[in-house]
């Protein structure tokens, strides 16, 4: 995305002038549609109000004296409504206490009538250059906050910013008595991608992976890079059958792909853990990462390659053998 001031057509830029004098209004309005502004012009309040609401201009042009619609009493209204807006005021009043009155109560410019047009219009021009700066700061900000809360490698969110999302997930559930799983996964012998290959491998391999659980997870689940090779998932409104068909369908997506890069690649498997809120329990998030956790341990000590998931009644894990390991145990 791009806010290149440039490229922005005049007719891209919505501005609302508001006048009870008609004649005034088509004064206003004349220059502004010489440059090829998208401008409209408005006679009551309560015209101003409609439009503010539903076309939401980018430049706010009222009469200071205006009696029937209280300039100042406008302004307020426009500041609450839409904060970024520029508001220009013009008025035949050009003594310095009306300026003075007229800046501090949130205006961004005061022009006097009568005014010379292309005066006018380049007032407008700095508004909007003004309006386009504030644009980029609030995109640049945005894009800092993708930085600092995810992972740079995976695209998925961070260790910090998992956390937080996570205590607002626990806090939902249990005002709203909805679960939340946690799921925990660590890749199966990660070190011998390292040893057999380099370490430019191993960060592909980790983003590869980082795909594959954006695939799997729906908008409202928070996938994250836990550290190293390990990830974790917050489910949102799963149950516990929910849980264990994602855990299998991620456990078997990774155990299907050829991780190729060049002339690299390699054949990974995955062992994961799980835990599931139990309603009416008074649980931190950290503990709930801990259980997760403690299944993955239990997953990775039963051979790996499975999942396993933490039964808070009996305070212990269950393991889920994968279905080619049931069918070995039963043949032999």
């Amino acid at each position: 995305m791009s806010f290149e001031t440039a490229t922005k057509h005049p007719r891209s830029r919505r501005i609302l002038v508001i006048d009870d004098d008609k004649d005034s209004l088509e004064i206003l309005l004349e220059p502004l549609r010489w440059e090829g502004y998208d401008a409209r012009g408005v006679t009551t309040e309560q015209e101003a109000h409609k439009l503010i609401e539903s076309w939401i201009p980018h430049v706010v042009i009222l009469d200071w004296m205006a009696p029937s619609m209280a300039g100042l009493r406008m302004l307020k209204t426009i500041r609450e409504r839409l904060s970024h807006v520029s508001c220009v005021f013009v008025s035949e009043n050009a003594s310095t206490e009306a300026i003075i009155e007229a800046l501090d109560s949130g205006a961004d410019d005061y022009i006097v009538k009568p005014f010379v047009p292309l005066e006018l219009l380049a007032r407008i021009r700095s508004q909007l250059r003004i309006r386009d700066l504030h644009e980029q700061l609030l995109f640049a900000n945005e894009k800092l906050k993708e930085l600092v809360d995810t992972d740079d490698l995976t695209g998925l969110y961070n260790m910090r910013s998992l956390y937080q999302r996570l205590d607002f997930e626990m806090e939902r559930a249990r005002r709203f008595s909805r679960d939340v799983c946690v799921v925990m996964m660590d890749m199966d012998y990660f070190k011998t991608v390292n040893d057999g290959h380099d370490h430019l491998f191993g960060s592909y391999v980790l983003s590869e992976v980082g795909k594959i659980i954006r695939a799997c997870t729906r908008n409202i689940d928070i996938p994250a890079r836990y550290g190293g090779d390990e990830f974790l998932v917050v489910l949102t409104e799963t149950n516990h059958e929910g849980a264990m068909h994602f855990c299998e369908r991620l456990r078997e997506n990774i155990q299907r792909t050829t991780f190729r890069n060049g002339e690299d690649s390699k054949k990974l498997t995955a062992s994961l853990g799980f835990a599931i809120t139990v309603p009416g329990e008074n649980i931190s998030a950290k503990e709930m990462v801990r259980r997760a956790d403690h299944a993955l341990y239990e997953a990775k000590r039963a051979g790996r390659n499975q999942v396993c998931y933490y039964k808070p009644e009996a305070g212990k894990v269950v393991e889920i053998k994968p279905p080619s390991q049931n069918r070995k145990k039963a043949a032999g």
